[in-house]
């Protein structure tokens, strides 16, 4: 197994793992919303430029745009804290307005779909789905977790080992614990894996640590306990993911990988099942 790299190093690799929707939901802050907006209606130009000019001159307006092109407030904290560092929309909008608007251009077509949308009559049928894409986004933060399930069963399958999956394992005096992934049969089981994707921030992130930390305590010395964790959504969390990357250092767990080294996890889980005569 390779040693764990510096915390920053994999805190980098880290990636967004749902694709963004393109609802134009109602808010509490309606009317702020529709201030924001008429704002938008009178800019002479409604181009890069244009935007980062306005943005310069009403930096809380910022998750309007974000709302444009389908980010709730929460979303557009995580993708700029990914893209910039911090999730501070005020200071990127006075300090660096161009960059900031050129980016989101570049990312999620900002210019066509504000453009679009300021420009189009909308219908009661447009509300409606409107007020379906809230459903349609948590259904795609759920498909995201399960993402990294998928990939790291996968790879089970296509080493032809004997699996089971979302279950719990044996191990420690007979304690229980938590796994995604379990290698061989869960009374004792060879390798288990923690699976742990998200995009969004919430207690979800907080119970995913704890649920390594206990098969960290549970484990046998002979089982490999892995995780793939991976989504911005760490990145504002990062006490949490530190929790777990401490786990690695100590070698309380055996590896730790995002979506990009999965051929790394790949390998691990190849030697040791060979060495345990798995395959």
């Amino acid at each position: 197994m390779a040693d764990a790299p510096d915390f920053d190093e994999y805190l980098k690799a880290l990636g967004r793992l749902t694709s963004h929707v393109d609802p134009t939901a109602a808010t509490p802050e309606a009317e702020h919303i529709a201030a924001a907006t008429a704002g938008l209606g009178e800019l002479m130009a409604t181009d890069v430029a244009g935007l980062a000019a306005w943005v310069r001159e009403n930096p809380g307006d910022v998750p309007v745009l974000g709302l444009a092109i389908g980010l709730s407030q929460e979303k557009l904290k995580n993708v700029l804290r990914d893209r910039f560092d911090t999730s501070g929309w005020h200071g990127l909008a006075r300090q660096r307005p161009v960059e900031l608007i050129t980016w989101l251009d570049e990312e999620f077509d900002l210019v066509r779909m504000l453009t679009a949308q300021m420009d189009r009559t909308y219908t009661f049928a447009d509300i409606l789905v409107a007020r379906a894409g809230t459903r349609l986004t948590a259904t795609r933060a759920g498909a995201s977790g399960r993402r990294i399930e998928d990939h790291i069963e996968d790879i089970a399958r296509d080493l032809g080992l004997d699996y089971v999956t979302r279950s719990r394992f044996s191990g420690r005096n007979g304690r229980t614990a938590p796994a995604d992934l379990i290698v061989g049969d869960p009374n004792a089981p060879d390798i288990v894996v923690a699976a742990k994707g998200f995009d969004s921030t919430g207690s979800k992130l907080t119970d995913a640590v704890r649920e390594i930390e206990e098969m960290a305590e549970v484990r046998l010395p002979r089982q490999l306990v892995l995780a793939v964790i991976d989504g911005i959504g760490w990145k504002s969390r990062q006490a949490d993911l530190r929790r777990i990357h401490q786990l690695w250092v100590d070698r309380q767990i055996d590896g730790m990988y995002t979506l990009v080294t999965l051929d790394r996890f790949r390998a691990d889980v190849t030697e040791f099942a060979r060495l345990r005569r798995l395959i």
